[in-house]
């Protein structure tokens, strides 16, 4: 059974009952699933990959970063990075890292409250920033230094609010997706599952794919997961 149809059995079940719509393009549809003994070199060969490829970036985007920040300075007043701690691998916080895309004072570190379309909150460079995630690459800093991976569950805010209520008051099994380290990118994400969590049943589905991630991701998965990603954030900035 695919990972896409174990994310859908998910959301047709009792706490994840959520209608889907027709499979967006480039959704994964493949068996990811492993053999158990593998498991332990999977992951080893997962972390030596994400320490290799968020020091190549790194060094590789390091002009652009460069750039991002002199602009923030420019462009308004206060701190170039952004911190705010997330839920990480077994539900350990830690503070993620985002180029600032608000004003000083309208920033909040909570996380509670989400952005919305045209939100007066976001500087003008901001909005640049989100809608090509260039406010994301400081990211990179978090999966060197072991916070994060390159693919996994999105890192939350604890407290995050979905239907108008706690995440893990509206979905019981909320915190089996912290079973891997948070991820730059998912399974959530490519398939347009991503943004706010107003919604109760589009906040489930999220839920969904990512423990359906943790339960039978490969590396294999993870490859396709970031060319998809790569096709469709950083090809056609999808960002918001």
């Amino acid at each position: 059974m695919s990972v896409l149809s174990i994310a859908k059995r998910r959301m047709y079940s009792g706490l994840q009952s959520f209608r889907p719509s027709p499979t967006p393009t480039g959704t994964i549809t493949f068996d990811a699933s492993i053999p158990e003994a593998s498991v332990g070199i999977a992951h080893a060969i997962k972390r030596a990959t994400d320490i290799f490829v968020s020091s190549a970036l790194l060094l590789a985007l390091s002009p652009v970063l460069a750039a991002v920040a002199l602009a923030i300075k420019l462009t308004s007043s206060g701190p170039i990075f952004f911190r705010q701690q997330r839920y990480g691998l077994n539900s350990d916080l830690f503070p993620i890292l985002k180029f600032r895309t608000m004003y000083v004072g309208d920033m909040d570190v909570t996380g509670v409250k989400q952005t919305r379309d045209a939100d007066p909150r976001v500087t003008p460079l901001g909005r640049f920033l989100r809608r090509t995630n260039l406010d994301e690459l400081p990211q990179l800093i978090n999966v060197l230094r072991g916070d994060m991976s390159l693919v996994g569950p999105r890192p939350h805010v604890p407290g995050m609010l979905a239907g108008g209520m706690p995440y893990e008051m509206l979905v019981p099994t909320y915190f089996e997706r912290h079973r891997m380290r948070p991820g730059m990118t998912g399974l959530a994400q490519i398939n347009e599952l991503r943004g706010s969590t107003t919604d109760a049943k589009f906040a489930r589905a999220r839920i969904a794919y990512d423990i359906a991630y943790t339960e039978n991701w490969s590396l294999l998965l993870d490859l396709r997961i970031l060319w998809t990603t790569f096709r469709t954030e950083v090809l056609r900035g999808t960002g918001n």
